[in-house]
């Protein structure tokens, strides 16, 4: 989960804490307290999201958590929700799982009162809709954006638009690795608001054995496995890029501020205006900023725009997070939901069926007409 406006805390902050952690509270919480069924499997996944989230921030013991805290967790569920990871009425639900979770540690004894329960803590939850239509990149959508990108690198071969080949390959790169791993936006590019998020760079690809490390949303780097179009997408892009170091991002900007910014920050002086800038960086090995989360958005929308794809619903373009449920979708309704959720790396089996119940009730529908023919 992508941290809020208030910093990572890698250390305790030293509030006595007791031997009580949030993940041994959690647990003891579904074990103890709830029956086992539906309750206790609709929990536990975000339970235990908010479990490493806390381990993340230095939030070492349940007596430690203020209503601070929580106000920033609820600006963790508000931004999957602008990323369109989940539905507001779902940001919501989860946050009331965490608070009566914290009822149960004051009657247990481990808090005096629940921070969950203030207003300040509720300020950052998106608003309590229900599930909002919820995009999915269709076959033919994938296929024709993936064709568009192809023939922008032609167009920007023969300079027949005003893109460079790098910048061609690049974003053709960010629709192939979205379309074939299910990637999240906050795992591909950088994140201004969480300083363990700078996006991918190049050392974060094994090309040699076909895998990418990724910092998932459990804040732990995680393998994904690239199928062919996303090895020889990024195969391709490097042949291009030439990184000169391993901290060269996959999608660097083309923001010219921040790249003198960032060899001022390295170097201690900054370049001339009208240097050349991107010379200067691969000189002195300073690696420029990959482009931010909405910068990848905007990439997207003007690629679907000039693909002249067709959209249905509220959407405008094709988002990121569309792309993951598509792959995830294709997965389950072939009835690979082990592989659905080890593709998308859910935690657990039970967030897969939960993500897909759409499609899960719609498959029970039709077993019932088989049934009754």
């Amino acid at each position: 989960m992508d941290s809020g406006n208030s910093g990572v805390r890698t250390e305790s902050r030293g509030r006595n804490p007791t031997d009580t952690t949030v993940k041994d509270a959690v647990e003891r919480y579904l074990t103890k307290k709830l029956e086992s069924g539906a309750s206790r499997t609709a929990m536990r996944p975000p339970l235990e999201d908010f479990a490493e989230y806390c381990v993340s921030q230095g939030i070492d013991a349940v007596d430690e958590l203020t209503d601070d805290d929580l106000r920033d967790y609820g600006l963790e569920l508000r931004t999957e929700y602008i990323d369109n990871e989940i539905a507001g009425s779902t940001a919501n639900t989860y946050f009331r799982y965490i608070r009566a979770f914290l009822s149960f540690c004051v009657r247990d004894g481990k808090l005096d009162t629940n921070p969950a329960d203030t207003e300040a803590a509720e300020e950052f939850l998106p608003e309590d809709t229900p599930t909002r239509d919820t995009q999915f990149w269709t076959p033919e959508q994938r296929k024709q954006l993936i064709a568009y990108a192809d023939e922008r690198i032609s167009m920007a071969r023969e300079e027949t638009i005003s893109v460079s080949l790098e910048r061609a390959y690049r974003d053709r790169t960010i629709v192939v690795l979205l379309a074939e791993l299910g990637l999240r936006g906050a795992e591909c590019f950088r994140d201004p608001n969480d300083n363990h998020r700078d996006g991918l760079t190049w050392g974060d690809v094994d090309l040699e054995h076909g895998r990418l490390e990724v910092f998932g949303k459990s804040r732990k780097y995680e393998t994904v496995g690239l199928t062919e179009a996303a090895h020889g997408a990024l195969a391709r892009l490097e042949r291009i890029q030439e990184p000169p170091i391993s901290e060269w991002p996959l999608f660097p900007t083309g923001h010219t501020a921040s790249k003198y910014q960032a060899v001022e920050d390295a170097t201690g002086d900054r370049p001339a205006t009208g240097t050349d800038i991107d010379a200067v960086c691969r000189e002195k090995q300073v690696a420029p900023p990959s482009i931010t989360k909405e910068a990848g958005r905007q990439i997207l929308k003007q690629l679907t725009h000039e693909a002249g794809i067709e959209l249905e619903g509220d959407a405008d373009y094709l988002q990121p997070h569309g792309a993951r449920r598509a792959l995830g979708a294709e997965l389950y309704k072939k009835g690979h939901s082990e592989l659905a959720q080890s593709a998308l790396r859910h935690s657990s089996i039970e967030t897969t069926h939960e993500a897909y119940s759409d499609i899960k009730a719609e498959d029970v529908a039709e077993s019932i007409d088989e049934v009754r023919e």
